[in-house]
Parts: C-alpha cells; structure tokens; sequence
C-alpha cells in the first residue's frame, strides 16, 4: 500500500499530466521564453507546477517547496522538489517523452519519489526503504555486469557544452563496448527507466536538483547506486545542494565500471 504522502503526490502528478496533455494539440500557440542559452520554458510548465504547489500546499502548507519555475519557497526539514515537465525541449518539438517529477526531500535527501509519464500513464513511485514500482508492481535495476552490450543513456545538456569535447571522447570509447548510447531529452525518465530495467545505466553532468530527486530514489530502492564522476555521493538535492550535479546510474557493479570509464577518459577530471 502506497504511503499517504505518494498518494498525494500520485494526485498532483496526474493533475500536472492533464495540464501537459490538454496543451499538446496547441504548441504553436504557446509562449516561449529562453530561460538561458538553449534552455527553454512555456507557459505550459508554470500551469502544471501551479496544479501541483497546489495539491502540495493545501496538505502541507508547513513544507518547503523549490520548483524549477518558481523556485524556493519556504524553508525548513521538509522540501518538496518539483519538475512540472522533464523534457521540456521534447515537448515543445512534438517529440513524445516528457514527464512530472516530484520528490519529497527530508534534510537533502529523497524520502519518496513519483515520476509520471502521461502519455504512457507509467506511473513510477518510491519510498525510502519500501521498493520501487511501476504502475503498483515492484521494480528492480537490469543485471548487466559490464558495458559489453549495455544500453547506455547520457544527455547533452546546454550549460555543459563548454565541456562537450570531454564528453564526447568518454562516448566514443564507450561505443565501442555497449550496444547503444542514447539520448532521451528527460534526465528524471533516463533514472526511472534505469530503475526498472529498461536502460542498464545512465550518467550526465549539468543535472540539477529538481532533474534527479525522485529519480535517484528509484534508483535506490530499485537496487541500484547513484554516484557522482568521482564515485562519491550526489549531495543533497534540495536548495542546499550545489547549482548543478553530475550523476551516474545503474546496478552496483555497471555503475562502478561506468564511473570509472568516466574518469579514465579524461571526462570527469574536465570538472575539477
């Protein structure tokens, strides 16, 4: 049985999702406003995360909130942290792959997490110490040992292309042992996909908190680990964490042979 507190963040996922849905067939109708260089938002995100501050508030008026539109309200032991659309650019494109991301975060680290895909109604939730699920049914990270044959998922993110060379040369040697790398547009369904198998593993830098709080706890619970480029903890993901964070996905021994990779590439010492 969910927790009272998934419950309420199943219901303001889904109320952010009919918001996201009803707008889908009137894009170029939206406005558009290019928050940094190649770093967008419509006013179809702010709708959605108003449906959700919404539901969270009236529940817990207490409770912090840091929203990637509205930012940080509040302060406090508790923090809701709030992604009304992950994948922001796909949705603006007409490309299908975006989701709600809401985590509920106690002193900078995830207690649970809901991420919700509308179109599909994948409905991924967690909680600390209680599992993983997709749609009710418990969830575990893929097996896969090593990178022979891995299917590998990164993103490219506007504020690391400073570093894109490094990154670059970290794919090039990865390809030629995984069956794939790939490039999905929504860090928070990138870390739930890893979750429940669907990638064997994920990483990318330039993420910020709202991006990987639930996903990094699916992750977990999942039997996963979730790591920075130098194998150490991803810090708290809240307003007290750093501006942006790097992250590596997968189960325990693919996400250690990743970061490792990530490091003997040259990549993660381009953050030194």
């Amino acid at each position: 049985m969910q927790k009272p507190a998934v419950n309420l963040m199943v219901k303001a996922a889904r109320a952010a999702g009919n918001v996201l849905l009803r707008h889908m067939n009137k894009l170029d109708a939206l406005n558009i406003v290019e928050k940094a260089r190649m770093d967008y938002a419509s006013e179809v995100d702010g709708l959605a995360e108003a449906e959700i501050v919404k539901e969270l508030r009236r529940a817990t008026p207490d409770y912090a909130i840091l929203g990637e539109e509205s930012g940080l309200s509040g302060k406090g032991r508790f923090t809701w942290v709030i992604d009304p659309l992950d994948g922001t650019s796909n949705y603006l494109h007409g490309i299908p792959h975006f989701c709600v991301s809401i985590a509920l975060v106690e002193n900078g680290e995830p207690l649970h997490g809901v991420i919700f895909d509308p179109l599909r109604n994948d409905l991924f939730t967690a909680s600390r110490g209680s599992g993983a699920t997709l749609n009710e049914r418990r969830i575990r990270v893929a097996e896969r040992k090593d990178l022979d044959g891995a299917m590998v998922f990164t993103g490219f993110p506007p504020r690391e292309r400073g570093r894109i060379d490094a990154h670059l040369k970290c794919v090039q040697s990865l390809l030629h042992e995984a069956e794939d790398i790939r490039r999905t547009g929504s860090a928070a369904l990138d870390l739930a996909y890893v979750a429940c198998g669907r990638a064997d593993a994920y990483f990318e830098a330039g993420v910020k908190a709202w991006d990987i709080a639930a996903g990094m706890l699916l992750v977990r619970e999942a039997g996963g680990k979730v790591c920075d480029f130098r194998n150490r903890p991803v810090g708290p993901v809240d307003a007290t964490g750093a501006q942006t964070r790097q992250v590596v996905a997968g189960n325990i021994k693919l996400c250690d042979v990743l970061q490792r990779r990530i490091v003997d590439t040259g990549y993660a010492a381009a953050f030194d």
